[in-house]
């Protein structure tokens, strides 16, 4: 499925969400829509979160 594709999709499902659901609703998708890329990123190795810990891996 290209990336076009899937951007088409996700933009139907919030306005959809937008018009039935309101605004409320459409924040709520949109805030899980970016979780579950992140998630999906990280998953896929694209996204490193090493840089977020507290812990630092390189001594002085």
């Amino acid at each position: 499925m290209s990336k076009t594709l899937i951007g088409l999709l996700v933009g139907l499902t919030l306005g959809i969400v937008a018009y039935f659901g309101g605004f409320l609703a459409f924040l709520v998708v949109a805030i899980c829509g970016g979780l579950g890329l992140a998630v999906g990123l990280v998953l896929d190795g694209r996204l490193d979160l090493s840089a977020l810990s507290s812990r630092s891996t390189t001594r002085r």
